[in-house]
Formats: structure tokens, sequence, C-alpha cells
């Protein structure tokens, strides 16, 4: 059995790049899955191209681990070509396993492609069933293998690789981020509801497409803008086409890619994710005022929130917790005693900071409860005289069926107990969560996917 952080995990990210002849798209991708690691960290794979070879001249590897146990420089040596996408992934449909590691890579009769995926489909069933009735043959059990076949298939009846993406992508429920990767061409496409972020990057004539901003900023592109909802473009050698394929009557972003998921320094649909995050650590201290010495954070998803907390209510901000980063991200531990034991290999309290001091507690999200509790335990063994607890996200509620791994409502401890319950539970002094009305102080007007907390399902 593995530790799992008690927090919900994104399922992927995923980076595409279209250049002139002379680069090497492998080194590019590595450099980008490297920025996106946070988003996906059980496997990672690099599929590229190279133009000017023979049709079908792609060449791939994946494995599981991190990217760069997955890609040792020989690995990447290999892999030759100016055209390449690339996937990190954390499993959320299908099993953690190298069959279900990305990107896909189908041969079918007129040539070849590759796809990434971020998202999750929740037709993909029924899909792979009509697929599997008309003769396909499936390696893996995720939903992108899924769509891959059948824009393979749908190919065989157009014009083009795009026009094949625009049609499938009409058939699709869900969210998602694509890259396809034909011989020729890059294609990427938003869901028409922007539930999974996308983003264009330029240097001169090379052009990205990923999942985050930070990752631009790795390979040194300039970050041109966000790939529209229900938008696909198309990249070849005469530059970058767009069209706006899909079409919906409303948007839905994912609220967890500025509570969670993204990184500090990335900035997704026009809103800088650390600004966000310290809009909503002041959100919270204008909520849940209290009395206190200190507020710190739980390393790391919880310290900007507790800088904006601190800086709205006028307590000090410290650092808490020293963490251990050498502490196995697959660290075996079959039992309870032995996952309680974890937490404080990998996290220990500055006893200096705490110790006979009354503490506020950041952290973005409570899902079982179980990490929160350690840590409140640790903090008042270190002398805390009071620890209040103060949450960034409203109370996980609800399953989310879009890509994101939320529980189901038997581990969620929020769908049994009350507040008041769960702060006797976790051993705070006092809980308070993000109230739903003030997650607009933290993305102002941007239309949002709330599901997971509201039980309100854009689709």
């Amino acid at each position: 059995m593995f530790v799992q952080e008690d927090k919900p995990k994104e399922e992927c990210g995923v980076f595409g790049v279209w250049g002139a002849d002379h680069i090497k798209a492998a080194q590019w991708v590595y450099y980008g899955l490297i920025a996106l690691q946070h988003r996906g960290q059980e496997s990672a794979g690099i599929v590229v191209c190279d133009t000017k070879g023979p049709i079908g001249n792609i060449c791939s590897h994946k494995g599981m681990g991190l990217v760069s146990e997955v890609f040792p420089s020989e690995n990447l040596e290999r892999l030759r070509g100016n055209i390449g996408i690339g996937h990190v992934r954390y499993s959320t449909a299908g099993a953690s396993c190298v069959e279900n590691a990305q990107p896909v890579f189908l041969n079918y009769m007129k040539g070849t492609l590759a796809l990434a995926h971020n998202g999750n489909i929740t037709n993909a069933e029924e899909m792979r069933k009509e697929l599997q009735g008309e003769g396909a043959v499936f390696n893996g059990s995720t939903d992108s293998e899924v769509i891959a076949y059948r824009i393979a298939m749908e190919r065989l009846k157009t014009a083009s690789i795009e026009e094949a993406v625009c049609n499938v992508a009409k058939e699709l429920k869900g969210g998602y981020a694509l890259l396809i990767m034909s011989p020729k061409k890059l294609v990427g496409v938003r869901d028409p509801l922007g539930l999974k972020p996308l983003c264009i990057g330029r240097v001169d004539n090379t052009y990205i497409l990923a999942s985050e901003s930070t990752a631009l900023t790795a390979v040194n592109a300039e970050f041109v803008r966000d790939v529209l909802p229900g938008e696909i473009i198309t990249i070849t050698k005469d530059g970058l086409h767009s069209e706006i394929c899909l079409k919906a009557d409303w948007q839905a972003h994912c609220v967890f890619e500025y509570i969670y998921f993204a990184r500090l320094d990335s900035k997704i649909d026009g809103i800088s994710i650390y600004d966000a995050r310290i809009r909503g650590g002041k959100a919270l201290a204008k909520r849940y005022p209290v009395e206190a010495d200190v507020v710190t954070g739980v390393p790391e998803s919880g310290l900007t929130a507790a800088v904006g907390y601190s800086e709205q209510s006028g307590i000090p901000f410290k650092l808490a917790f020293s963490k251990n980063g050498y502490v196995g991200r697959t660290f075996i531990k079959p039992t309870q005693e032995e996952r309680v034991s974890a937490v404080h290999m990998k996290l220990h309290v500055i006893e200096s900071v705490v110790k006979g001091k009354r503490v506020v507690l950041i952290d973005d999200s409570i899902v079982r409860g179980t990490t929160i509790a350690n840590l409140i335990r640790m903090m008042r063994n270190a002398g805390a005289t009071e620890v209040h607890v103060r949450i960034s996200s409203p109370p996980f509620l609800y399953p989310c069926f879009y890509g994101t791994d939320v529980p189901d409502n038997s581990e969620l401890i929020a769908t049994e107990y009350s507040v008041k319950e769960i702060c006797e539970k976790i051993g705070a002094d006092s809980l308070g969560y993000m109230q739903l009305e003030d997650i607009s102080e933290m993305t102002g007007s941007l239309p949002l996917c709330k599901a997971c907390f509201d039980n309100h399902y854009p689709v």
C-alpha cells in the first residue's frame, strides 16, 4: 500500500512543441515535463517525430516514475525529431501501470498519431464498447486510448487530422485538454467549458502547447495566450491556425487549479495562481478572525494562503515546519501506524516557532482528516497552546468526474461529520472552511466548476 497525502490529485499534465528543423524536441518536452511534474508523478512519456523524415517516422519512450527517472540522457538522445508531445500522469481512471502511461501511440491505415490527454471523459466506457464492437483492441484501460482510437478511425473519413479531432471532440463529454501529433502537425484542443487548462507559448518560429504557463518559462518561451474553451490549435510549417470548433453556452473552469493544483508561478485564464491564493487567505481571515500569536501553513500547499491570512489579520507569519525532501514518494507503509510515522518523517515542527504560542494553521483542503490531525498533534507536542485550523477551500462533499482524484463519499470526512465534529476529531481548537460565496474573492468573475463542493455538475 502506498502512502497517500490527504489531498486530491490532478490526473496529469501535457506539453507539446513544434519547432524548426534544428531543434531537439525531446529536450524541450523533457524540460516542460519537469516543470509540470507536480501534476503527475506516477509515469511519464515522450513521443517525437522528424518532419523531414519518412511518414510514420515517430519514436517514443515512456515508463513508470518521475520524469528524471524515466528519461536518463541515453533515452532522450535516441528520441530525435522537431515535433514532440509529452505527458506526466497520476492515475484516476485506469490502473497505475506502464500500459496506461502516455502519450498513446497508434499506427493505423492512414499513418500514425500520438495523443496526450489531461482530464477525464465521462462517456468513455460507452465509446470503448462501440469501438470494441468494430474490432478495436486496447492495450490499456484509459479513456485516452479510447480517444486516440476514435480519432484514428475518424481520420479515415476526413481530409485532415484536425478535422478528425474536431469531429471526435464533439462526441466527448467531460473535461479535457488534448495534444495530438501526426507526422507533420501538432494539434491541441480544450474542452468547451474550459475545465482543463491549456496555453500557447512561442520562441521565434517554435510553438509550444502546455498545461501551465510555468512550463513555458522552463524552455524560455514567451507566453502568448490561453487556448480558449472549445478552440482547436493546429501548428504546422506554415505557423499556427486557430478554429473555435466546440461551443457551449457557459464555462466552468476547475476551481482547484487556483486552490491547489497549479504551480504558484503559473497564470491560468488571466489569473495569477499566487495572487489568487493570497486573496484566498485574506478571505479566510475576514471570515474567521481569531486571537493568535503566529500564522503558519502546511508545506507547500498551505503556505501562500497563510501569507494572505497573515497580511489581512496582522498576525505574524512564520514557517513552523521543516520538510524532509528525501522521503521516497512511494514509501511502502502497510499499516496505519507506519503511515502515521511517515508523516513525522516528512515534516518536523520547529519548536521555537510554536512553543507557548497560539497558532493559526492554514491548509488548502481536508479529505480524510488523517494528515491534519497528525500535524496538530505534532504541534501540541512541540508546545503549541492552541491550534486554530483554517482551510482555503469548502468541504469536499461530492466526487469529481472530470479528472481530479477526489475519493468517493465513504472517504470524505465532511460527508459524515459536521464542521464541529471534524474540529473535535482532528483535535483543533477551532476550524473554519472557505465559504462558497468567498471563492469569488480568489478568482473574481471567472466562471468555475465547484461540483465537488456544491453538487452542481456542468456536464
